[in-house]
């Protein structure tokens, strides 16, 4: 795993962890810049779940805050992690309802853009589209497969969870939306997703298994679900041996230059 600068901040005796003025302004600045960036973007599911999560605007929302809701919707809840987990303790995690959050906030510096997935990623990205039961057991799915899985399969699963969790699109009665986490975190990919610039194909598990993707770039290509139940199928799918028929098939030509390797 590549390393990280941040460290995730420890709770006190009574479980409580304590922002700095500075981490508690980041979170707000981001909040509301996002949230202006929302509507006619993101899924129904996705905004009802921002309203049950009812998240501070002024700080950084304690983990249980968040747990109280999840738990009444889905049962899950969110697990206090490091920057940085394995793939073992990550479908540890979902395989037992608990979705990992790291309870660090991006710098200043790295304010529109931050590779490591922090606290406003997990909690503004993820958490509101876990109280909607067909993404929760979708989720819960993956993490019990990826669990059994083998480091090989790891792989090809950590593609559809790509093109799905972090990066899906949704087609709905009042045209196409997002609820992947990793665009709704981000601003501008928020705007790009929607935009003329990238491919956007009806959703293939097969192929979304086979397709490369980069995490340092806007993605060139997004896979649409019909309806955000959808969700609900693909989890009821046979997956592994879907992931057996990509490794036999291989990888699609990717979408993208290589990473320009640093001398």
């Amino acid at each position: 795993m590549k390393g990280t600068s941040y460290v995730a901040r420890q709770p006190d005796e009574q479980g409580i962890i304590h922002y700095s003025e500075e981490e508690n302004r980041i979170w707000s600045e981001l909040l509301a810049r996002q949230m202006s960036w929302l509507p006619g973007r993101a899924c129904d599911q996705y905004l009802e779940g921002l309203r049950k999560l009812n998240l501070p605007a002024d700080r950084i929302p304690q983990l249980a805050e968040v747990d109280a809701v999840l738990e009444q919707a889905t049962g899950w809840r969110t697990a206090q992690v490091p920057a940085l987990i394995s793939f073992q303790h990550f479908f540890e995690l979902l395989a037992d309802k608990q979705f990992p959050v790291a309870t660090f906030i991006r710098s200043r510096e790295e304010f529109d853009y931050l590779q490591e997935p922090d606290i406003f990623h997990e909690i503004f990205g993820h958490c509101p589209l876990l109280t909607n039961p067909a993404f929760a057991h979708f989720t819960h799915t993956y993490g019990k497969l990826g669990l059994a899985a083998s480091p090989k399969e790891r792989v090809f699963l950590a593609r559809l969870y790509w093109f799905t969790v972090e990066f899906g699109l949704v087609q709905t009665e009042q045209g196409l939306r997002i609820y992947g986490g990793g665009i709704l975190s981000s601003p501008g990919e928020t705007r790009y997703a929607l935009s003329d610039e990238p491919e956007r194909v009806t959703m293939s598990v097969l192929d979304a298994l086979r397709t490369p993707y980069r995490i340092d770039i806007m993605q060139p290509i997004y896979y649409v679900l019909n309806h955000l139940d959808d969700l609900f199928d693909i989890a009821e799918l046979d997956l592994m041996s879907l992931v057996k028929q990509a490794q036999e098939l291989g990888l699609h030509e990717p979408k993208f230059p290589p990473k320009q390797k640093v001398s």
